[in-house]
């Protein structure tokens, strides 16, 4: 991985300094605002809207944008697919030229799997004075989190935040990620034409988790309403457990014959093998949080036959999908998931709508207040992106336009120790 020259750059020597306060002053996060629309802000949001709006727009080596996505945690399965996905789009678009001959530079931050983490890392980049924040990766992050961005005025794009809602947070927040109604009831779609005696369904997701609350909704209403399943139980659980004696046991009383499971990656997958190792043998639908490799390690072999919708494809024919799945495979191993190509292409558009805005009036002339807002009209614009997702757009509320979605199923190798998503036509 090309590593991009940081240590000049006063903008990141600001990052840096915040970074080395915080660890001295301990790990006290601000208080989240009582709701996304919250109009009341807090303290710290004051203070960095108006230090920003005295800032200079970044100039000299490169332009710094903030990725603040889960590195550890439970939720660290996709944060650090989400870092390599940005890191690749930052080495690509710098070998590309960058904004017009001026290279960007990540400035990363650990936003772990707490809303209080996100808070905490959207704050020292905006105090960082970045133009613009990918992240994070939880939707009840976005939800506790976006509102100190809108406050300050920093764009953020979503990277896998699908839960109804998000764009709605503010002018300032967009989504790469598809909303998880569109993408869902795909894979049910799937299901019963793999089996089209399904008649009864079982759900279980991750109440504590904002994003399994709005996918179960979806999930259930398509099952009743679009489908005309009987939905015979509805399990809960808790993104941290890790026995699910109960919920695998009161599936199987009910006797479905198609099990839907809206969770993350470690808590979701461990649901699976449970379920498996007590006899279930039907289909399987999981949701977003299963779109990712990262569950092999724990369903093992019991994760063959996973049905997920995915919103993106390494198969798809695209020159920069090629190039991601080429460089991504040839370090990895393996080919690269949703949350990498989503992460990727939140860099390819803030990145193309810099080049617009820069290309009107340069950046070096703006002030940072002036530069976020140009660069945030510029992405709300409808301009039209070619990214490893297919093309896609943003309407004027920040909602993603993408026209292809994709469904497919898990194949584990005989000993369970690899697998792949293979499409379903």
């Amino acid at each position: 991985m090309q590593t991009i020259r940081r240590s000049y750059l006063s903008i990141v020597l600001v990052v840096v300094v915040a970074l080395l306060l915080a660890a001295c002053a301990g790990a006290a996060a601000p208080a989240a605002p009582a709701a996304p629309s919250d109009s009341a802000a807090a303290p710290e949001a004051a203070t960095t809207e108006a230090a920003s709006a005295e800032a200079a727009a970044p100039t000299g080596d490169a332009i710094p944008i903030g990725v603040a996505v889960a590195q550890t945690s439970n939720v660290a399965l996709f944060g650090q697919e989400q870092v390599l996905g940005a890191q690749l789009a930052e080495q690509y678009f710098n070998e590309q030229g960058g904004v017009n001959g001026t290279p960007i530079q990540l400035v990363l931050q650990d936003t772990a799997g707490e809303e209080a983490g996100a808070i905490n890392a959207f704050q020292t980049l905006i105090n960082g004075n970045v133009v613009a924040i990918i992240g994070p990766t939880l939707s009840q992050q976005a939800f506790a989190a976006d509102p100190f961005a809108e406050k300050a005025g920093v764009p953020v794009i979503a990277p896998s935040n699908t839960a109804k809602g998000i764009p709605q947070i503010g002018p300032y927040t967009s989504r790469v990620s598809a909303p998880v109604a569109k993408v869902a009831p795909n894979a049910l779609a799937a299901a019963l034409k793999i089996n089209p005696e399904i008649k009864k369904v079982a759900v279980a997701f991750a109440q504590n988790d904002a994003f399994s609350n709005s996918e179960t909704g979806t999930f259930q209403n398509a099952i009743t309403d679009t489908f005309g399943l009987e939905l015979v139980t509805v399990q809960t659980f808790q993104t941290t457990d890790t026995d699910f004696t109960t919920q695998a046991s009161n599936i199987l009383n009910a006797a479905p014959d198609l099990v839907v499971i809206s969770g993350l990656a470690a808590d979701g997958a461990n649901l699976i093998k449970q379920l498996r190792d007590l006899g279930y043998t039907g289909l399987i639908v999981g949701g977003n949080g299963l779109n990712t490799a990262n569950i092999f390690p724990v369903c093992q072999a019991q994760c063959d036959g996973i049905l997920v919708a995915q919103a993106y494809s390494p198969m798809l024919d695209s020159a920069v999908n090629k190039m991601l799945v080429d460089t991504y495979s040839g370090a990895q191993g393996k080919t690269p998931g949703q949350f990498t190509a989503q992460a990727f292409a939140a860099v390819q558009v803030i990145v193309e709508a810099l080049k617009a805005v820069d290309a009107k009036t340069p950046l070096k002339e703006m002030a940072l207040v002036d530069l976020r807002n140009a660069l945030n009209a510029e992405l709300l614009s409808g301009a039209k992106y070619d990214t490893p997702l297919g093309l896609i757009s943003f309407d004027p509320e920040g909602e993603i336009n993408q026209e292809q979605f994709y469904v497919a199923q898990i194949k584990m190798d005989a000993d369970g120790a690899n697998g792949k998503f293979e499409l379903l036509k």
